[in-house]
């Protein structure tokens, strides 16, 4: 429990720093001493229940914290399950910090779940909670905020369906040395007024590696914003730290070459990983479902963002009533606090389904964070449905690819792949059809054949090129010019002719 003493006699924005501060001293205290797991307090009941009993138990609505005292409102999750570490939870109310204690009559326990109170569930904790606030109409409180498990959070915005997560940290995230899952153990939410639009709240993350203290400002609306500030401090020297991360699903596309026995289209979280450069570049890198584990590092400096977009935004790209794909939402990562030379990198997994996330993607400094060592971070995280309004330059809207047929094109001997990339909208709007557009082309290896750019009826620019279908993997890169200037962002896409 955070001791205030005499904080109470500050002005709020002063309580908020020093409470934060006081944050800050337990991560580094913490980090101080050797790690310490949490102990575990879960009723055996709870370890066993299945997925299926745990969808049973419910927060019960009229429970809901605030609902009559604010537009937001807050609601918790039961543990057990997955959810086998309960966490800690506390209010910030005119600066008086009281704990949030557990309690079954915050739920509803229907079917099989209702057997479970028969037992003592006094030590069953909470699992993380969400927020709600009306984000769509004026009645109806959304779910916009959820924190559930380890550092996981997840974000809507307006009209939105939940997609991707955001994580606290991803440290070794396919790294030979095992990745490690730092959890938020304790929060501090301020009480919202009647009148709020935003809400902030305070977490200590713990870790064998490291912990950190962690304030977080929640802007729901159109973009769902969370201003993530954070003080980290090494427990011991950390290979590789993954700042900002964003974990998605990607199953299969219209790019994909093979795919499972599916009525849908495509199925995906995220279709795309976009970054704008600290060199003004924007760069769009489509997301494919591998057949190993395949890390891709962008080497920058002091870069304008990265994120995960869902840039196919019409339902027949998907035809999924159920999971509605059309409706999840990109997430776009803006440092506050410049990150100075680093690289953004992108993890793909392997993945049968849709059941499991395949995709993350952080930024890494290249400085090392060694044991004894504190950093301080300082970003945006929000949601988008359209990113058009981040960059005005041409967006991709279509890879596809495929085998040369036919006796003029096939060649067994010398097997060749065609690729078409379609690029809309921004300044190509604005291009007479008859402009002579350019293509900028490189393959890092290998040899790009037959390039060309043409324009499509629908205010469309297609760039069209093919390569030997066998070899060495080939790192591609293009982009639109026009009189020397780029028209389009980069596309880049890396082709491995084994897989």
């Amino acid at each position: 429990m955070l001791l205030l003493g005499c904080l109470m006699a500050l002005p709020a924005s002063a309580q908020d720093d020093a409470l934060f501060n006081k944050v800050i001293e337990r991560a580094q205290a913490l980090a101080k001493e050797d790690y310490q797991a949490p102990e575990e307090s879960l009723p055996p009941v709870l370890k066993d229940i299945s997925y299926d009993t745990y969808r049973q138990i419910r927060f019960a609505p009229d429970q809901a914290y605030w609902r009559d005292e604010s537009p937001f409102n807050l609601q918790l999750f039961h543990s057990g399950f997955l959810f086998q570490t309960p966490v800690t939870l506390n209010i910030i109310d005119n600066g008086e910090v009281s704990s949030l204690p557990f309690s079954v009559d915050d739920f509803q326990y229907d079917g099989n779940a209702e057997a479970l109170l028969e037992h003592d569930l006094k030590g069953s904790g909470h699992a993380g909670f969400r927020l709600h606030y009306p984000l769509n109409t004026h009645e109806y409180a959304d779910e916009f905020a959820v924190f559930l498990g380890a550092s996981y959070f997840r974000l809507v915005g307006k009209g939105q369906v939940f997609g991707l997560s955001t994580r606290g940290l991803a440290i070794n995230t396919a790294s030979a040395e095992g990745e490690e899952f730092p959890a938020f153990r304790e929060f501090w939410l301020y009480k919202p007024d009647e009148d709020a639009d935003e809400i902030t709240l305070l977490a200590l993350l713990d870790s064998p590696s490291l912990s950190g203290a962690y304030r977080f400002t929640l802007r729901p609306g159109e973009q769902t914003d969370a201003e993530v500030e954070a003080q980290l401090f090494a427990r011991d020297d950390v290979a590789k730290l993954g700042v900002a991360p964003l974990t998605s699903m990607y199953a299969f596309g219209e790019a994909s070459q093979t795919r499972q026995d599916d009525f849908r289209p495509q199925v995906h979280d995220s279709d795309g990983l976009l970054m704008h450069t600290g060199a003004d570049e924007w760069i769009w890198r489509p997301l494919s479902n591998p057949e190993q584990v395949r890390v891709s590092s962008f080497s920058d400096n002091n870069p304008s963002g990265f994120g995960l977009m869902q840039r196919e935004r019409d339902f027949d790209r998907y035809l999924d009533m159920e999971a509605q794909y059309h409706r999840r939402p990109s997430q776009w990562v803006a440092p506050i606090k410049p990150w100075g030379a680093g690289h953004v990198e992108l993890v793909e997994i392997p993945t049968a389904d849709e059941t499991f996330d395949n995709i993350v993607a952080y930024w890494v400094e290249d400085e090392p964070f060694n044991a004894g060592e504190s950093r301080h971070v300082h970003y945006h995280t929000y949601t988008l449905n359209d990113a058009s309004e981040l960059e005005s330059l041409g967006r991709v809207v279509r890879t596809r690819h495929g085998g040369l047929w036919g006796p003029d094109e096939s060649n067994p001997e010398n097997p060749q792949r065609q690729f078409i990339v379609d690029f809309q909208g921004g300044v190509l709007e604005g291009i007479d059809p008859e402009a002579s557009v350019t293509l900028d082309i490189s393959a890092q290896t290998g040899e790009v054949l037959i390039p060309q750019v043409m324009s499509l009826p629908d205010n469309t620019w297609r760039a069209s090129f093919r390569i030997p279908a066998k070899g060495e993997p080939s790192d591609i890169r293009l982009r639109l010019m026009l009189d020397n200037q780029p028209v389009s962002e980069t596309w880049n896409y890396v082709w491995y002719p084994d897989a």
